[in-house]
């Protein structure tokens, strides 16, 4: 069985595409020290790592400390080291009482026109897959990604096997709330409980054997167009929870609120059955080459039919 070492390799350098300029930037990793130090070669920060990612007491405590009201002297240098544009929130700096309440902060109303058909759910770094039975992405020292343990459903597994994957991984900087990405009507949460592995750029691009290993809610969206899609929120070291705020069995309009990540970084994979739907060709461009894009709430997830 692998190690946290070995499943987290953290990267020297770490590069995205914005969708908006077309341009590579470098990522700045939140609390890299850290990470380094925990998932790196030390002789005691790798144990430390792998108590932490099995015992959920310590995200739980992070997330605590975190809406203590003392941690907004934190929120201005954050912004700053960031890059967090203030312009697309709905209240100013000042107004948030706690670290928390800014990361999970709402958008302005109209700052993030919707695209017309599918949409991207989260503001996020992706990798699209068009077809998973010819991929060859997700094996890595012996270990293969799997379907049926990341959905917890030999059956419901069998259905996507052959069909379409969009992954996004949330930084700790981005916008931290979920919107549906069609309209739809959503069954309920199921809960799998998991570790809490740190979500940063290796987990995803290197081996996403760790997203089938982490805490995650799956919901079934019913729509009219693109069969039943999952919606899978993954946890993550210092998420203290996956927040659910829509209401099953209500008919929803694409880009309405599905649910919010407490603090910590985190990710979304989107299931899709065969040939029901044709991934945007930029972001899939991009994740051929192992590059991921940086997407915004409301731009095109489909090519236009």
């Amino acid at each position: 069985m692998m190690t946290m070492s070995e499943k987290l390799q953290i990267p020297e350098e770490k590069y995205y595409i914005d969708r908006r300029t077309g341009e590579k930037h470098e990522e700045p990793l939140y609390c890299e020290a850290t990470l380094r130090f925990l998932y790196g070669s030390s002789k005691i920060g790798k144990p430390l790592g792998e108590l932490l990612a099995k015992f959920s007491v310590f995200s739980r405590l992070i997330g605590w400390w975190y809406r203590r009201s003392w941690t907004r002297k934190r929120i201005r240098p954050f912004i700053v080291s960031q890059k967090i544009d203030m312009t697309d929130f709905e209240k100013p700096v000042e107004s948030y009482p706690s670290f928390d309440a800014f990361f999970i902060r709402s958008l302005k109303k109209g700052s993030r026109p919707l695209a017309n058909g599918m949409i991207i759910p989260a503001d996020g770094r992706y990798l699209f897959y068009q077809d998973l039975s010819v991929c060859d992405q997700f094996t890595m020292k012996g270990n293969t990604f799997s379907l049926k343990k990341l959905i917890g459903n030999d059956s419901l597994a069998h259905h996507y096997i052959h069909g379409s994957m969009v992954v996004a991984r949330l930084a700790p900087g981005d916008y931290h709330r979920l919107h549906f990405p069609c309209d739809c009507i959503p069954g309920p949460s199921r809960l799998i409980n998991g570790l809490a592995y740190p979500v940063h750029p290796a987990a995803v691009i290197q081996n996403m054997i760790v997203l089938t290993e982490n805490k995650r809610m799956i919901t079934e969206l019913k729509t009219d167009h693109h069969g039943t899609i999952l919606f899978i929120e993954i946890g993550a070291t210092a998420v203290s929870s996956i927040h659910q705020t829509y209401q099953p069995g209500k008919d929803y309009k694409k880009g309405e609120e599905k649910g919010y990540f407490s603090f910590g970084g985190s990710s979304l994979i989107l299931l899709f059955e065969k040939g029901s739907i044709r991934l945007a060709s930029d972001v899939l461009s991009h994740s051929a080459q192992h590059i991921e894009t940086l997407c915004l709430m409301g731009q095109p997830l489909e090519e236009p039919m």
